[in-house]
């Protein structure tokens, strides 16, 4: 099977490269900036923004500005899962990170919650997921009950906002 990557361009277009055709490209480099000879064509590319881990670019080709994410295809089946990979924040929601079964609830409204805290059980594809506290703080709102089923993106639980 031929390793395929995707390079999302302005969170618009889409393009399907193979090993192939990037090993096609004609490229000439220098530090923050290269030539590419591209279809008998002479791009002069100028990376602005680098973000490797992220695999997030911000490109400067022939003067015109483009924000490229290049995803292959562990990077695919993660977003087709509903996870992410090093996207921790203190939120005030938690929401379903795929769709599934509420096993347990082990929380109500008004209580109060350290980061880290289970709050409550998903289950999916035959997996339970301990979904736990952001941070510290009051449990506003409960969307969920055991047994229900939910949707990826659902809003299940709602904290207070911390200035509240």
């Amino acid at each position: 099977m031929e390793e395929k990557f995707n390079a999302v361009v302005n969170e618009t277009f889409d393009f399907q490269l193979t090993k192939e055709d990037l090993q096609n490209l004609d490229i000439v480099s220098e530090k923050k900036s290269a030539n590419v000879i591209y279809n008998n064509k002479s791009l002069e590319i100028e990376i602005l923004e680098s973000n490797f881990h992220q695999k997030k670019y911000t490109l400067k080709i022939n003067g015109n500005l483009y924000k490229v994410k290049i995803e292959n295809a562990l990077d695919a089946l993660i977003a087709e899962m509903g996870l992410s990979l090093g996207n921790a924040s203190a939120a005030d929601e938690i929401h379903a990170p795929m769709p599934g079964l509420i096993l347990e609830v082990n929380v109500a409204e008004g209580d109060s919650v350290k980061k880290g805290d289970y709050v409550c059980v998903l289950e999916a594809m035959k997996m339970e997921n301990a979904l736990t506290a952001p941070r510290d703080g009051k449990v506003k709102s409960v969307t969920i009950s055991k047994g229900d089923t939910v949707d990826k993106g659902m809003l299940l639980i709602e904290f207070e906002k911390e200035n509240d």
